[in-house]
């Protein structure tokens, strides 16, 4: 669905990210991890458009993405899921949702898609005409995800959903998404710096330090790799 060939992009001539490669199958849940720093918010950047790469191939379904002007790429299905949660805060929580639908595909699937958001995070639905600005830090990032989803995307782009939460509200926040991925098949591709649940939860890994990817591989693999334990799981 998603190949990414020998993407690099340069801040005032530091290289945020030099010769990244990958890929993400449809279907599939792919996590990025590692450090402040890394990259990995610059990657999404540049696949959502807001930032423009020094060179590399972005493919989706096909189509040289990078051809594509940022703000059509959400009619493509892909949605993104922004770090810091960024909801409309003088906005209810169902205007913020209506927002997340302005694709084509978000409005023709309105009716479905708000079911499954309410299912997914019912204490949005409690909290359906409340302003998003004061909900609690967690529910606003099952408002961000539920923006995401109203889009009925293709492809979810989901950028450190755990920042900031309560290990149990990110506990849930992860098993919010794993069923997304299980129980909707939505593909997705999630950046995070908690990486044992990242890792734990995705189909297939790659580790970003520096701007450049240093390990990539299945799940299970990647956990029980030496580098990654003593980095990243304190073993």
């Amino acid at each position: 669905m998603l190949e990414i060939d020998g993407l690099s992009v340069t801040y005032g001539g530091l290289h945020a990210l030099s010769g990244v490669s990958l890929g993400v199958a449809q279907g599939q849940f792919v996590a990025i991890v590692g450090p402040n720093g890394a990259g990995k918010t610059t990657l999404f950047k540049v696949i959502s458009g807001t930032v423009a790469p020094l060179c590399g191939k972005i493919t989706y379904e096909g189509r040289d993405l990078l051809g594509v002007p940022p703000w059509q790429r959400a009619h493509l299905g892909i949605a993104h899921v922004p770090e810091g949660r960024q909801v409309f805060g003088a906005l209810t929580v169902i205007e913020n949702l209506e927002m997340g639908a302005y694709p084509q595909n978000g409005r023709n699937e309105w009716a479905r898609s708000l079911d499954r958001i309410f299912a997914v995070f019912p204490v949005l639905a409690e909290r359906r005409h409340q302003l998003a600005g004061t909900l609690s830090g967690g529910e606003q990032q099952m408002l961000a995800i539920g923006r995401g989803i109203a889009s009925s995307p293709q492809l979810l782009l989901l950028d450190e959903p755990s920042m900031g939460l309560a290990p149990a509200v990110a506990d849930l926040i992860f098993e919010r998404i794993a069923a997304l991925n299980r129980e909707d098949g939505i593909t997705l591709l999630l950046v995070e710096q908690r990486v044992a649940e990242a890792l734990e939860s995705c189909d297939y890994g790659y580790v970003l330090e520096a701007g450049r990817v240093v390990l990539e591989g299945r799940h299970e693999t990647l956990i029980t790799d030496d580098r990654v334990r003593r980095a990243y799981l304190g073993m």
